[in-house]
């Protein structure tokens, strides 16, 4: 018999868990899951820091219960598809399987246990990218409106060479002003 954990969370007070605990219990039920625990918070899911979230993660980790069931996908997390997915591959990673109540597509439970992860990593992978290309697309826009990227220059290479013309290591040098000895170095032999 799989020990289940449930997870609910739901929004705001007016909302109530219970719906989601009924119905989630009465499937496990029907799948002779033995409900280990239940873990329910009422916080937003745009972050992973809620407290029954974080209490399932560990136990997960622990290997307390070997299938995780959760109501849908937006009740366990809003965080947008990367994160969500990390959240699944971690599940996935501690040897505990995951079981979406009313998307029954989103499980890792069944025969095509492999398939799901597979297309659910790809498009975690895609997401990734997406991030990258709407990053290096603001980074060109700011570029283009003449704003200065990346740390200011605070470092003027006379100042670096000064210092070396005082008798200072290039480790001395790093630690007077605060910045690492390869980037002294590379102040002192620019021209």
């Amino acid at each position: 018999m799989k020990r289940c954990a449930i997870y609910c969370r739901v929004s705001t007070g007016r909302q109530e868990n219970a719906n989601q605990l009924a119905e989630l219990r009465q499937f496990a039920e029907t799948q002779s899951w033995e409900i280990a625990s239940e873990y329910c918070d009422e916080v937003t899911g745009g972050t992973s820091d809620r407290p029954q979230f974080k209490a399932m993660m560990l136990a997960a980790s622990q290997r307390r219960f070997d299938v995780l069931l959760f109501f849908a996908l937006d009740r366990l997390s809003r965080e947008g598809p990367l994160a969500t997915l990390q959240h699944l591959q971690r599940l996935t990673g501690y040897g505990v399987q995951w079981r979406s109540y009313t998307e029954p597509y989103i499980d890792s439970c069944g025969i095509f246990a492999d398939v799901v992860i597979s297309i659910m990593a790809t498009l975690a992978r895609q997401e990734n990218i997406r991030i990258s290309e709407r990053t290096r697309a603001g980074l060109a826009r700011a570029k283009r409106e003449g704003k200065q990227l990346g740390r200011p220059r605070k470092i003027r290479a006379e100042r670096v060479r000064e210092l070396r013309a005082l008798g200072l290591s290039w480790s001395a040098v790093a630690k007077e002003l605060n910045i690492a000895r390869s980037t002294a170095q590379s102040y002192g032999t620019s021209s």
